[in-house]
């Protein structure tokens, strides 16, 4: 997990060039102007990185599922808002089948931490680790964010310009 301000976001674009496309983007975008929606930022052989941008009201932790991701690194970003995010190391939950066709493992009872992700912040999460995004952190409250879809082991991807 990487959780950092979208200032030094560009910082860590030599983790690998798909992940720099997706992070140069949240830099260099106004994140503000996104509608809602999909929204594809690059194309390559291995698959498209894609920015999912979503308003909501957040829930209590156990109201939201845990999940993890084999195909793709998520990389979350607040714009409004703020929430809770859990994470945990994979191993040490219990998973249900991994479903392929939607690159989801629903994943229960591990050992979690959790991160205050708030407006201007962004985590990267790698497919080992759990995930519970979207928790309220007392209150409900409302949260506009962007989820970037990075495909894992994208050697080709294309520059974001």
């Amino acid at each position: 997990m990487i959780h950092d301000r979208l200032t030094y976001a560009t910082a860590y674009c030599n983790l690998g060039p798909a992940l720099g496309v997706a992070l140069t983007y949240l830099h260099q975008t106004d994140l503000t102007a996104l509608p809602n929606g999909r929204h594809v930022v690059a194309t390559s052989a291995t698959g498209d990185i894609v920015a999912i941008v979503d308003h909501y009201i957040t829930r209590p932790a156990e109201d939201r599922p845990w999940e993890a991701h084999r195909a793709y690194i998520d990389v979350q970003c607040v714009v409004d808002g703020e929430e809770a995010v859990g994470l945990g190391d994979l191993a040490t939950f219990a998973c249900a089948p991994y479903d392929a066709a939607r690159d989801l493992t629903a994943a229960t009872g591990g050992v979690e931490r959790w991160v205050t992700l708030r407006a201007g912040e962004f985590l990267v999460i790698w497919p080992h680790e759990a995930h519970l995004s979207g928790v309220a952190m007392g209150t409900p409250s409302a949260v506009r964010k962007i989820v970037l879809k990075v495909p894992v082991g994208d050697a080709d991807a294309p520059a974001y310009s």
